[in-house]
C-alpha cells in the first residue's frame, strides 16, 4: 500500500485525507497543532458559488488604501520592511483588474460548484450531522455604488449557470420574517449553503481517525530530505518522517514552507476575527453579507455567528478589538432591533487566511518535485472549496485526470528557476 503524507490538517488537509483513505492510500496527517484550532473552525461557514470573483480585482487597491486609514475598516495592511510582502504588493496590483478577474471567473465557478456538490454527497453519506443547509446567501448593501457594482455580479454570475435574483428591501424583509432589516436592497444568491463549521471538522477528525488516518500533532515540520527530483522524508518536532506522495496543505504558512523545496509560492496571512452569539431568539434564517461593511453573518442552529475583516499583518495572532469594534458597529445598520455588544476578547475567534497575490488558490503538482502536490492559498474560500480541492488533489495522487481544469490554479506560476 502506498503511503501519502499531508502537510497540514485543516478543512482542505482532512479533505483531501478523506479521499484517498477512500482510494487506498495509507494516510498520515502531519500538523504542526493539535488540528482542533486550525482557520476552518471559527469562520463564517458559507458554501459559496457566488463568490467567483478572486480578491485581486478593479477597485480593491483604492479600497485598500482608503480603509487603512480606518481603525474600524474592513481591511488592512500593517506597513513593514518586508520583501515578501513588498513582492506580494506589486504582484496583487498587478491582477487588479478586469482582464485578470474575467479569465479567473470560469475557474473559481467551476470549483466552487465542483465543491459544492462534494458537500451534498457529504450531507447524504457521512455518519454525522454538520448542519448541512442550502438556503442561499443573501448580499445587502446600502450605497448606490455598491448596488450598481452587486447588480453587475449578479449579471456575471448568470453568464457562468449560477442563479442570483436582484431583490427590493421588502422583497428581504419577506424572507427574514423574524428580524428587521435595513437596506436599500440586496441580491439573493439560492445556490449557496452553509454549515457548522466546528461540527463538520471535530467529527471529520474523528471518522478519518476511525478509517485507519494517522494523524501526528503537534509534529512542526523543520525541513526536507530530497533525493534527487524527489522529497524523501521530512524532519519535524516529533521525528522523521517518509512518504511516497506528499500534500502541502498549511495554509498561510505554505509560502515559507516551499522556500524550503527551492519553490516560489507567494503568500499572504489574512487574519479575520469573528464571534458567536449563542440561543439568539429572533435569528435570521438566510446567511448574509453586509456588503460596505464586509461583514458574514450566519445562523448555525440556535446561534448567530459575525464574521469579517482581513488583516494582512503576517503570521500574526494578536488581536485587534478595533476591528473586531467595526464589525459589532456594523450590524446596527442593517438589522436595526438587534442589540449586539462588544465580546470579550476571550470570546473572539481568529484564523489567518492563506492569500496568493493574484486571489486564486494555488493547487497541482509543481514541476520542481515530482511526488509532491500543493494545495494551498484559498483565502476566505479555504472551507467553501476543501472538499473539491482533496478530491482533485487525490486524482492527482492516484494519476487521474482532474474533473476541474486546474490550469489557472498552477502552482509553478510564480517559479523563477
Amino acid at each position: 500500500m502506498q503511503k501519502v503524507t499531508i502537510i497540514g490538517g485543516g478543512i482542505v488537509g482532512l479533505s483531501t485525507a478523506y479521499y484517498l483513505q477512500k482510494a487506498g492510500f495509507s494516510v498520515t496527517i502531519l500538523d504542526e497543532g493539535r488540528l482542533e484550532e486550525g482557520c476552518s473552525f471559527g469562520n463564517a461557514g458559507m458554501i459559496v458559488p457566488s463568490h467567483f470573483i478572486p480578491l485581486a480585482a478593479p477597485g480593491m487597491i483604492a479600497k485598500g488604501i482608503r480603509w487603512m486609514f480606518d481603525a474600524q475598516s474592513p481591511f488592512y495592511v500593517r506597513p513593514r520592511l518586508s520583501r515578501d510582502l513588498i513582492s506580494w504588493g506589486l504582484r496583487f496590483y498587478r491582477h487588479a483588474n478586469s482582464k485578470h478577474v474575467e479569465r479567473s471567473m470560469p475557474a473559481m465557478s467551476a470549483l466552487s460548484l465542483y465543491s459544492k456538490l462534494h458537500y451534498q454527497e457529504w450531507a447524504r453519506t457521512l455518519p454525522f450531522d454538520f448542519g448541512y443547509l442550502e438556503r442561499g446567501l443573501l448580499m445587502l448593501y446600502h450605497d448606490v455604488a455598491l448596488e450598481k457594482e452587486e447588480r453587475e455580479t449578479a449579471h456575471l454570475a448568470h453568464r457562468l449557470g449560477i442563479e442570483a435574483r436582484i431583490l427590493s428591501l421588502s422583497e428581504i424583509q419577506a424572507m427574514e420574517p423574524d428580524v428587521r432589516v435595513n437596506a436599500r436592497g440586496g441580491v439573493y444568491y439560492p445556490g449557496d449553503a452553509h454549515i457548522i463549521p466546528g461540527s463538520l471538522v471535530r467529527n471529520l477528525i474523528q471518522f478519518l481517525g476511525k478509517q485507519g488516518v494517522t494523524m501526528e500533532r503537534e509534529a512542526r515540520v523543520d525541513s526536507f530530505v530530497s533525493e534527487g527530483d524527489s522529497i524523501k522524508a521530512v524532519r519535524t518536532t516529533r521525528g522523521e518522517f517518509t512518504s511516497d506522495h506528499w500534500v502541502l496543505a498549511t495554509g498561510s504558512w505554505a509560502g515559507q514552507m516551499a522556500k524550503g523545496l527551492n519553490l516560489s509560492l507567494p503568500m499572504q496571512a489574512g487574519k479575520g476575527y469573528s464571534f458567536t452569539l449563542n440561543d439568539v431568539t429572533k435569528n435570521i434564517r438566510i446567511p448574509t453579507i453586509f456588503l460596505e461593511a464586509r461583514v458574514a453573518v450566519t445562523p448555525m442552529g440556535p446561534d448567530l455567528r459575525f464574521g469579517g475583516t482581513m488583516e494582512i499583518t503576517g503570521n500574526d495572532h494578536s488581536i485587534n478589538m478595533n476591528r473586531v469594534k467595526g464589525i459589532v458597529n456594523s450590524i446596527n445598520k442593517y438589522y436595526p432591533d438587534m442589540q449586539v455588544g462588544m465580546p470579550g476578547k476571550e470570546n473572539v475567534w481568529h484564523g489567518l487566511r492563506p492569500c496568493s497575490p493574484d486571489g486564486l488558490p494555488y493547487i497541482g503538482r509543481t514541476k520542481r518535485r515530482k511526488n509532491l502536490v500543493i494545495a494551498a492559498g484559498h483565502a476566505m474560500m479555504g472551507l467553501s472549496l476543501g472538499p473539491g480541492t482533496g478530491k482533485l488533489v487525490s486524482d492527482l495522487v492516484e494519476g487521474k485526470i482532474p474533473a476541474v481544469d486546474l490550469t489557472m490554479f498552477d502552482p509553478d506560476r510564480y517559479d523563477r528557476p
